[in-house]
Formats: C-alpha cells, structure tokens, sequence
C-alpha cells in the first residue's frame, strides 16, 4: 500500500545496516543495502569506496523507491504482501521476489506483475501467503553456499519480516 513505503523502507534499513565489505558477500561493497555495482549504476558513473561510505538514507531512498517498491508494484499490494515482496527484493533481486509470489497464489512465474498474478495475491489469505513466501524464500537461502556465513543474520531477518508483516495485515 503507498503508506508503507516509508515503513517498509525503514524496516528494511535496520535489517541491511550500514557500510560493508564482506569478502564472502557476492554483493561486495555495500552501504545501506545499496551495492556498489548498483549504485554507480544510478548515479551513471563510478564511485570511491569513500562515496559509498558517505551515503544516507537520504540518498539512497529514491533508488529503493524506484528499484524495488515501484518494480514490486508495491503502493498496489495488500498490506503486509507489499513488505514481504519488497524486503525480498531488497535482498535477493525483484524478479526472483516476484517469482516467488507466483509460485505462492499458483500462477505463471514470468516474474511480471501482471493483471492476473494481481489479481490472484488480492485475492490470497495475507497471513498464509506471508507465510508461504517466506517458507519459500528462507529454503531458497538455505541452499546457498554462503548460508554457513550469512545463513543465521538472514534467518533472523525473514522470521522479524514474518512477523512485522503479519503486524502490517492487523492495520
């Protein structure tokens, strides 16, 4: 829903942090979950590690709004559905979010957010897609090789994501 992008934005923040360099993170740097590829990709030309480091929220906002909540559709979704799309987004690419959602109300995966998959997620049970999605989403981090690193942080933030999801549904 449009009123949660600010929520959802800032829920997402604490769970992304601050400035990282990570050897094990396929991302590399990042700063606010923002990765240096992206960002010099937005702003059109490259950046120091010393810009990324610089950036805020401020900053990096429109880019969240565009790259991810607009991408999700998510001022569309119900509420609740839209937070857990979008912190999946933020974390493991639009379309492998919106595959996910697919897979959840039973249609087509084409990673489209077209009028049927709307439809269907309209139509779902909030509480039980936020936790099919999220069932979805932690097995498809468990099988990544990195998991025995990252695996425990990003467990924590999938069940804190469930839960402030179903939280948003009450609203």
């Amino acid at each position: 829903m449009r009123e949660n992008f600010r929520r959802a934005f800032e829920a997402v923040l604490k769970h992304e942090g601050g400035y990282s360099a990570h050897p094990l993170d396929p991302g590399g740097i990042t700063n606010l979950g923002v990765t240096k590829t992206v960002w010099q990709h937005w702003v059109g030309f490259r950046v120091s590690d010393d810009q990324m480091r610089a950036l805020t929220k401020e900053d990096v906002e429109p880019l969240y709004r565009a790259h991810f909540w607009d991408r999700i559709r998510g001022d569309e979704l119900p509420s609740g559905i839209d937070y857990v799309i979008f912190d999946a987004a933020v974390n493991s690419g639009p379309t492998r979010a919106i595959r996910w959602a697919q897979q959840v109300v039973g249609v087509e995966q084409d990673a489209k957010l077209g009028p049927k998959t709307m439809a269907a997620i309209q139509k779902a049970d909030r509480h039980k897609f936020i936790d099919e999605y999220c069932l979805r989403r932690l097995g498809f981090m468990q099988k990544l090789p990195i998991w025995t690193t990252f695996g425990r942080g990003w467990r924590r933030r999938v069940d804190e994501v469930e839960v402030a999801a179903r939280a948003l549904v009450a609203t």
